[in-house]
């Protein structure tokens, strides 16, 4: 019998909207789990040949002293300009996708939830089964990025307003998180939504 591929759950949300905190409660499951914010961060590691493609690109002023991606300073560049914003993606984003299907080919288990915070802006849903939006409301996330951040409140809401609509991501959700409360809450649509990803996973491979 041919094996079953697992189903794989794209994980999405705005900026800030809690998309980390809701995969560690999948990860506690026991649940595969791929972020690719997280691959992102190794490709762009000191020494990785990413990094040098973007240092050729935008120039040694996106490294910091130590010789790392100064990841506050991309974001100031990539937010004040959607070209900018681009010519990285362009760069990374073949190289993100490549190394999450490398990785989800290992991680195995009955369903996997893949983070992918540009899913709907990159039109990303080919790669997976379903689509988990995270939600939040934009006065929460803009709340969270300055605690989290400490980003300028200007800057905070272009990040906001760069990414896809809420009612865009809305729209194209199968299953929705609202994340306007506590962690408590989190846990228990975790917990629904967990079930049914067993449920759906199960009845795949009876197929």
């Amino acid at each position: 019998m041919r094996p079953v591929n697992p189903l794989r759950v794209g994980l999405t949300g705005g900026v800030a909207s809690g998309k980390s905190t809701v995969a560690k409660l999948f990860a506690a499951r026991g649940v595969p789990v791929i972020d690719t914010d997280e691959i992102a961060r190794d490709l762009v590691a000191p020494g990785q040949p990413a990094l040098e493609k973007v240092v050729r690109e935008f120039g040694s002023g996106v490294l910091d002293p130590e010789g790392q991606l100064d990841r506050r300073r991309m974001r100031e560049l990539i937010f004040g300009d959607a070209g900018t914003r681009r010519r990285l993606e362009a760069i990374l984003h073949p190289l993100i996708l490549a190394e999450m299907e490398r990785r989800s080919a290992r991680a195995g288990g009955a369903y996997q939830v893949l983070v992918i915070p540009l899913l709907v802006e990159g039109a990303r849903d080919e790669y997976v089964d379903r689509i988990l939006v995270v939600d939040a409301s934009p006065e929460r996330q803009l709340e969270r990025l300055l605690e989290r951040d400490a980003e300028h409140p200007d800057q905070a809401r272009a990040m906001i307003a760069a990414q896809a609509r809420r009612e865009t991501r809305m729209a194209r959700a199968d299953d929705v998180i609202t994340n306007d409360g506590k962690v408590a809450d989190l846990e228990a649509q975790v917990a629904l939504l967990h079930g049914r990803y067993q449920e759906l996973a199960a009845g795949r491979r009876r197929h």
